[in-house]
């Protein structure tokens, strides 16, 4: 684990910024950063924000093929990786920019999986301070938090919740990879105040057991439902109030529940956030209105960006329901979106890996529920493919996240009458056959 306190920070992120300047880049302009979470890939992600300079965070764990039609896309002018980075620190220091002047750019996929970057642009200085004072009125960031990063730092509310902290002088803990025991040594070591963690985090914690929680103020988390015995497990783990869901996306944020709202409505992700405002539709797509400093626009991809807002309201696509004070329920994320450990998988993405491998006529990929991630990824093929060829092809194309954990080999796959597959059908019969096979054993 690695620990920065903020004096440390300021001075490594001048710095940084020093030689991202040494390289001839400047405002406006985009870089890909590829690296394992550690401090030095935080202190990159906002010394360069607070130079205008714009990283586009992507994972490590992605193939060098996934990687390079991203980078492609986004059109960078260098690509820096961990070698590169640490570097970086030993440049002459510049001046920084009290807040960040652009969000990350990260790249996100909906139903189509097509990938893509979504887009702030540059804030002017009111929307750059009204960005972060948001964060900070709402989770209450002080010199006197420290952070513990459990999440990948290639996500977006990870860097948030840690550029928040340093933001506000205090300190933050970074775990280079979520283990339970990494987490208890951290704990006792740190004694942190605040944490953001997926629900798989959680479920692990329960399984191996967790330590003393005492020193938390606030357990934020997101990125899949939670279920509900592990929600009231945290809930009674952790210090009373702490516990506090949210719900949002790459592009931006709708919710937030703290624990008392959650225990009396039950399956909620909460009300709008300050100085936003909810709609539903009639189908059940879920809007939600925000500030200037919280627009984005779809990178290259002005019809998709057409989609994605109403005025100042924008969608991800996700269906729900709001109550009538106001609390918002979902009823499903985006039609074929499989959430597993918090991470998005998009199914497309995954069928086009595999279609390609001979004895694959046809290929269907889906989420079947998991104890530990929310949901696997699995996939239904037609032809003469083994699930060893099938899993043994994914392993040379896709990251570990997008692997189908499970292969179906099936006579056919169910259909409607225009030929889309129909994928709930086909999970639930998949679903009885791995429930068949338990109830033989």
């Amino acid at each position: 684990m690695q620990h920065l306190t903020a004096a440390d920070a300021e001075d490594r992120q001048r710095r940084i910024a020093g030689g991202l300047l040494a390289r001839g880049w400047g405002e406006g302009d985009r870089f890909a950063l590829v690296a394992p979470s550690s401090a030095t890939l935080l202190l990159t992600v906002l010394a360069a924000l607070r130079r205008g300079i714009v990283p586009v965070v992507l994972n490590a764990a992605l193939t060098e093929r996934e990687l390079a039609a991203l980078v492609a896309d986004a059109d960078v002018v260098g690509r820096l990786g961990p070698a590169e980075i640490s570097r970086l620190a030993e440049s002459s220091p510049v001046e920084l920019a009290t807040h960040p002047r652009a969000r990350p750019m990260h790249y996100t996929s909906g139903t189509t999986g097509t990938p893509k970057g979504v887009w702030s642009g540059l804030l002017t200085d009111e929307q750059a301070a009204a960005l972060v004072a948001e964060e900070d009125e709402l989770w209450g960031f002080s010199a006197d938090d420290r952070h513990l990063v459990c999440s990948p730092l290639h996500h977006s509310a990870p860097i948030r919740f840690a550029a928040g902290t340093l933001l506000a002088g205090g300190e933050v803990v970074v775990l280079e990879r979520f283990t339970p025991a990494a987490f208890t040594d951290a704990v006792e070591t740190f004694a942190p105040t605040t944490t953001f963690m997926v629900p798989a985090h959680l479920q692990r914690l329960r399984e191996a057991g967790a330590p003393d929680l005492g020193s938390f103020r606030l357990l934020a988390h997101a990125g899949s439902p939670c279920p509900v015995p592990l929600k009231q497990w945290s809930i009674d783990r952790f210090p009373t109030d702490s516990v506090w869901e949210f719900y949002g996306s790459t592009e931006g944020q709708f919710t937030t529940c703290p624990a008392g709202e959650w225990v009396d409505r039950p399956g909620t992700v909460g009300r709008a956030r300050p100085g936003r405002s909810l709609a539903v539709d009639d189908d059940g797509t879920v809007w939600c209105t925000v500030p200037e400093h919280a627009r984005f626009t779809y990178w290259r991809n002005p019809e998709a960006t057409a989609r994605a807002w109403r005025g100042d309201a924008f969608t991800v696509g996700d269906l729900g329901r709001l109550d009538e004070d106001g609390y918002l329920y979902l009823d499903g994320r985006r039609d074929d979106l499989i959430i597993s450990g918090g991470v998005n998988v998009y199914p497309l993405e995954v069928e086009q890996a595999l279609h390609d491998l001979e004895g694959v006529d046809e290929v269907a990929v889906f989420g079947l529920p998991d104890e530990r991630w929310g949901q696997r990824v699995c996939a239904a093929v037609v032809g003469a493919a083994t699930p060893e060829a099938v899993q043994a092809h994914a392993r040379e194309r896709l990251a570990p996240y997008k692997r189908p954990k499970q292969v179906f080999v099936l006579d056919v796959l169910p259909h409607t009458a225009t030929g889309k597959i129909r994928r709930l059908d086909l999970a639930d019969e998949c679903a009885r056959t791995v429930d068949q096979a338990r109830s033989d054993w």
